[in-house]
């Protein structure tokens, strides 16, 4: 449950570092397997400027943030903590991880989930980052329905707009690549791009002009125009991976040269023990669909190794050099047949003492319907 005091607890099965719907849904994932879960969320979604989320089955169109708010009231049903707020610094712990807040306070958690997310690079264009989110979109799957049949511009931001320009083609017939002294398509490109009736025009785009709040088109260095109804820019796309540092960990470049991400192993896990990741921070083109899903895989990949690193103790102590076997293994090594200092065998007085032997009062319990009867 939230804890509205400001007070937290001090350690956690997990902290998920990210509140978007990888970490919300790897946090759903882990409390229904009741793990203590605190999930910390800076506030900063990558598709806030969005105006609805596509391609997510029951949820088409919904609003970005409504869509958090429900995955938070969600997870905090189930128990999760999910802290409004921002980790400065983490490192490991001979217990887990440790993990310092922006308010002073601090966490620690047996396993740690980073669903930090990406950041755009967008390119320094005038108007640009105005429209971004609306008149000026990236990705054909989660907008180009919206844009069908539109005049459609395609900016050239390095070796894969070319793809994109492609891509986009499929959603309307007026397409135009502009180069913006970036792009040198190959020869196979080329006739790709006549193949398909694409324009291409070269010369730099210095601006993304709107009226209105409704963008218009693009102005070239040379001062023309060109009138558009929609502009798709491939971003520069670099995981959010500011807090690696001491973690064993460290952001690759992504073969396809569109960014930077920490690179997945199978489930969610990496290269360093106990250290996970879902979503855009290790899937760069994951839509919202694909991070919520990387973060259930995630939290069952927890969930396992928990269970295993449990399991092992649990075994630890049924045979381990403290466990029961394991003392009384001891306690007849160091007595033999000596029970609470006596000797199991007959005892021979010492001379001139009497012996007496001791008289044993057994007590027997019987029962029966009517109740308990003693017989001595």
């Amino acid at each position: 449950m939230p804890h509205t005091d400001g007070t937290l607890p001090a350690r956690y099965d997990v902290v998920v570092i990210g509140g978007g719907p990888a970490g919300l849904s790897a946090a759903v994932t882990l409390t229904r397997a009741q793990r203590s879960v605190l999930v910390i969320d800076a506030g900063a979604p990558r598709n806030a400027p969005a105006r609805g989320v596509h391609g997510f089955l029951t949820r088409e169109g919904m609003d970005p943030r409504a869509l958090l708010a429900a995955g938070r009231g969600e997870a905090e049903a189930y128990g999760a903590v999910v802290l409004d707020g921002e980790a400065t610094s983490l490192r490991r712990t001979a217990e887990g991880f440790g993990v310092e807040l922006g308010d002073g306070r601090a966490v620690a958690g047996r396993r740690l989930l980073l669903a930090t997310g990406l950041e755009d690079g967008l390119p320094a264009i005038t108007g640009l980052r105005e429209q971004w989110g609306a008149g000026v979109v990236h990705c054909p799957y989660c907008h180009g329905y919206e844009i069908r049949g539109q005049r459609i511009g395609v900016l050239g931001t390095g070796p894969l707009s070319v793809h994109q320009t492609l891509l986009f083609r499929q959603w309307s017939k007026n397409i135009t690549l502009f180069l913006h002294d970036t792009v040198e398509p190959t020869e196979e490109e080329w006739e790709k791009l006549a193949a398909r009736s694409i324009s291409v025009v070269d010369g730099r785009v210095v601006s993304v002009d709107q009226a209105d709040g409704v963008l218009t088109g693009v102005t070239l260095e040379d001062g023309a125009h060109i009138d558009l109804d929609a502009l798709a820019v491939g971003t520069r796309m670099n995981a959010r991976g500011g807090l690696l540092e001491g973690l064993g960990l460290d952001l690759q470049d992504h073969p396809t040269g569109m960014g930077s991400f920490i690179e997945p192993g199978p489930m969610g896990s990496t290269a360093a023990s106990g250290v996970y990741v879902a979503g855009n921070v290790s899937n760069l083109s994951a839509q919202v669909i694909v991070a919520a899903a990387e973060g259930t895989m995630a939290g069952a990949m927890i969930n396992a190794h928990l269970i295993e690193e449990e399991t092992a103790w649990a075994v630890e102590g049924r045979s381990g050099p403290f466990s029961a076997a394991g003392e009384t293994e001891v306690s007849e090594r160091v007595l033999g047949k000596r029970h609470l200092g006596l000797h199991d065998g007959a005892v021979t007085p010492a001379p001139g003492t009497e012996t007496t032997t001791p008289t044993l009062t057994t007590t027997t319990i019987t029962t029966s319907d009517e109740g308990v009867h003693h017989a001595r």
